[in-house]
């Protein structure tokens, strides 16, 4: 019998690994963002077209790339993130595995400029289906543009099965939201079919919240900390009278990373419980800080998934903050947004030494007058199961906020930040 097994061709292996990593445009969406963030950009322009089926474009004034890099960075599996197995555990960027780039550019058309503030020129490469086309020197600023057009044309199966405008640009504008929501100090806009959706300048925290999600949370955020020698956790969540029927507006990051965990979840809504009407939601956005050595973020390609070394304690800790915060808020008065009160998200990232120009009017949408608002508008959520219930985990018993032998508070700190013994 004659051999059958034989080596995919390259472009075929490609698209396939693509899978992956490119699901739908936010996908895209998502690992561009990212990818600015970790540059070090102080501004971010998302464009949008067609619900990004035609075109999503990130231009970032973060630190560019050098000709070379910009070609590697084509590659799969090249990248400047990590350098051995321990850096696994170290992890500090958003990005690591070195295959978003590589991966978008095997099911669409990619341009990219970039250019670091060194150099007189910036780089251009043009890119269908993985194959480089060109590249070429070009006049541009200082930062990176990547344009991603056409996405999934020589697939078409995947690009059928893509949803209408309005599904896929509610996946969109998630995606935008978990990325703003962790960088209040960075610039952020969004244009849709050349109409503006976005456009928020650096602040604090909730400034961000309120910009992004509505006014009507103007009234009702109360801030949540707990420093910890384990965890420290900062942020905000809704006092009882904001719950909402739907999960919507709910946001954990670890590392400044958002993750979806029911498992955090159900700690949140353990220390509310008795204070929410039946089958209501409360509102957080909960930024933790642990040591990277304890948790393990390549759990999926999405990295949206996470494991705790110490789930238990960090569960522990999540529901005692957030009720120490609703007891100290839940008889206090509105923040004030104008005061000094700010909880800016943990950047234990340290600065690349990014640029921070300004956008040229090169990379700015022709017109802003037509509008596409309509496939902007939010679709309806799903309600997820609550999969971890405390008697299927073993959860640890109900703890008062400061329960004997568990918290110590400590007579060189204020008595608001216990420490774990």
């Amino acid at each position: 019998m004659a051999d059958v097994i034989q080596l995919l061709p390259e472009y075929l292996a490609n698209q396939i690994a693509a899978g992956e990593v490119v699901q739908r445009p936010a996908s895209v969406v998502k690992e561009l963002l990212e990818n600015a963030v970790d540059a070090g950009a102080s501004q971010v322009q998302l464009i949008i077209k067609d619900a990004g089926k035609q075109l999503v474009q990130v231009v970032d004034n973060g630190a560019g790339m050098s000709p070379t890099d910009a070609r590697m960075s084509l590659e799969r599996h090249a990248t400047s993130k990590i350098r051995s197995t321990e850096d696994l555990f170290r992890i500090r960027t958003l990005g690591f595995r070195g295959e978003a780039l590589a991966s978008i550019a095997a099911v669409a058309q990619l341009e990219l400029r970039t250019k670091q503030r060194e150099y007189d020129t910036g780089t251009l490469l043009l890119v269908e289906g993985s194959q480089v086309m060109s590249q070429q020197p070009v006049a541009c600023p200082d930062g990176t543009s990547i344009a991603v057009k056409n996405l999934f044309y020589n697939v078409p199966a995947r690009r059928n099965f893509l949803k209408s405008n309005a599904v896929e640009m509610r996946h969109i504008l998630d995606e935008f939201q978990h990325v703003a929501l962790a960088n209040p100090q960075t610039t952020f806009s969004l244009y849709q079919n050349e109409l503006e959706v976005f456009n928020l300048p650096a602040g604090k925290l909730s400034q961000r919240i309120v910009a992004l999600l509505g006014n009507g949370y103007k009234e009702q955020l109360a801030a949540c900390e707990e420093v910890t020698p384990f965890i420290t956790i900062k942020g905000f969540i809704g006092k009882p009278e904001s719950a909402k029927k739907s999960r919507g507006d709910q946001f954990f990051f670890v590392n400044n990373r958002f993750i979806r965990s029911a498992y955090l979840n159900h700690a949140v809504l353990a220390a509310y419980e008795g204070l929410l009407p039946r089958d209501t939601h409360p509102f957080y956005v909960l930024f933790l800080e642990l040591d990277p050595k304890t948790i393990d973020i390549n759990v999926h390609p999405t990295k949206t998934e996470i494991k705790f070394e110490d789930e238990k304690t960090v569960y522990a800790i999540v529901r005692a903050a957030v009720k120490q915060s609703l007891g100290i808020h839940n008889m206090a008065p509105s923040l004030d947004f104008e005061g000094d009160v700010n909880f800016a998200p943990i950047r234990p990232l340290r600065s690349s030494g990014a640029s921070h120009n300004s956008f040229s009017d090169e990379y700015r949408p022709d017109a802003l007058s037509a509008a596409a608002a309509q496939a902007a508008s939010p679709s309806p959520r799903e309600r997820q199961p609550d999969r971890f219930a405390p008697q299927d985990r073993n959860l640890p018993p109900d703890l008062p906020i400061r329960p004997n032998g568990i918290w110590k508070t400590s007579t060189a700190r204020s008595a608001r930040r216990p420490f774990l013994i």
